[in-house]
């Protein structure tokens, strides 16, 4: 199963022909299982630039499975351990969303499909959280 980023799923939805969203597409022409979490669910839509999108983009996502964190206040732990450790070896992330999503990743044993280099320098450390194309 594959969490796709809000970075892969922006590209996506403006017609941006990134890497991260021809593989997205590749996901859906193929039937590929994907989801989000509530993270990614509330940047897309708080991005919404009228009511009509923001309701159109809110029907689309409530068909996508869901995943989150598993253990409660534990993973919040676990997830601001994966940036300790990533600045105890020089890697500044720059969104604690973004540790959030690696955490739901990682608990759930999901490949992410992203678009920030913030999970590229995260998988570097983090050999737990596996990468979608790599």
């Amino acid at each position: 199963m594959i969490l796709v980023d809000t970075s892969v799923l922006i590209d996506y939805f403006k017609g941006i022909e990134s890497g991260p969203a021809k593989l997205f597409d590749e996901l859906v022409e193929h039937g590929i299982p994907y989801g989000i979490n509530t993270f990614i669910y509330q940047e897309l839509l708080q991005g919404s630039k009228t009511i009509h999108e923001f309701n159109t983009l809110k029907e689309y996502l409530e068909t996508i499975p869901f995943y989150d964190l598993k253990y409660g206040k534990e993973s919040y732990e676990k997830a601001a351990f994966l940036n300790f450790q990533c600045r105890k070896n020089g890697i500044t992330i720059r969104s604690t969303i973004d540790v959030l999503i690696a955490e739901i990743a990682i608990e759930n044993n999901l490949l992410l499909l992203h678009n920030d280099s913030d999970f590229d320098k995260m998988s570097k450390v983090i050999k737990e959280l596996k990468i979608y194309g790599e």
